[in-house]
């Protein structure tokens, strides 16, 4: 019995002792993992740092592509789609601040109203408008592969609305007198998912603010395209 005993005690100081060894043993294991975990976790930080510094550090941006607007074409019409062009260049005086040209054209047909006396001779015609516009953006979301940033542009805006209406003046068809220059004024958002550091796709919801015919005209719409950047921001 005592022999039993003995033998029993005998293998649980084996046991105990094979634990431990195996907890002593399993703690630098892990501390080496964490290390290893940390160590990953600082790599893949440092890397997407340097691909944001990389990405917003350029000093030119230039885009283009295609948009689309809800414009009235006169006071008394119904309100016509568009679709249209924009092209712009912004030159980046730090990583957020820049300053933007840009210019844009929109395309549509007009609504007369059924009772113009020249709506059945001239139908729906082709209208347009081209502003020019500038002003200040800036960048106030930077990330690895996104960015959003926001635009405050002035300027001016051409208006062509009697080139397509077989000769009857514009102002006889209850549209805005077509001019070569009126005030504009544009605010919006642009967002942007980007390719790599110098390409991205941008989707830009806007209000772009006309005043043909001394009335103002809130049209809204949205641009698209792609943004290409270049050039090195010194510091």
């Amino acid at each position: 019995m005592f022999r039993s005993l003995s033998g029993v005690r005998t293998f649980m100081h084996a046991a105990a002792a094979i634990l431990i060894a195996t907890a002593v043993a399993a703690v630098p294991g892990q501390a080496q993992n964490r290390r290893i975990t940390r160590e990953t976790n600082a790599n893949r930080r440092a890397r997407i740092e340097r691909i944001e510094r990389e990405t917003y550090t350029h000093r030119w941006e230039i885009g283009g592509g295609g948009g689309f607007l809800r414009f009235r074409s006169g006071e008394a019409t119904q309100k016509n789609s568009e679709i249209g062009f924009w092209m712009n260049g912004t030159y980046y005086l730090s990583e957020k601040l820049g300053v933007t040209g840009e210019v844009r054209g929109f395309y549509g047909n007009g609504k007369i109203p059924n009772y113009n006396p020249f709506a059945a001779l001239v139908g729906n015609p082709q209208i347009s408008e081209y502003p020019f516009l500038g002003g200040p953006t800036y960048r106030f979301r930077l990330w690895q592969h996104t960015a959003v940033s926001a635009f405050a542009l002035g300027g001016t805006a051409i208006g062509k609305f009697d080139s397509a209406s077989k000769g009857v003046p514009a102002s006889q068809l209850g549209f805005w007198p077509s001019t070569s220059a009126r005030p504009a004024f544009s605010v919006g958002a642009n967002f942007d998912l980007n390719f790599y550091p110098n390409l991205a796709f941008r989707v830009t919801p806007n209000y772009l603010g006309t005043t043909f015919g001394g009335n103002l005209q809130n049209n809204w719409g949205f641009n698209m395209g792609l943004v290409y950047r270049f050039g090195r921001q010194q510091h």
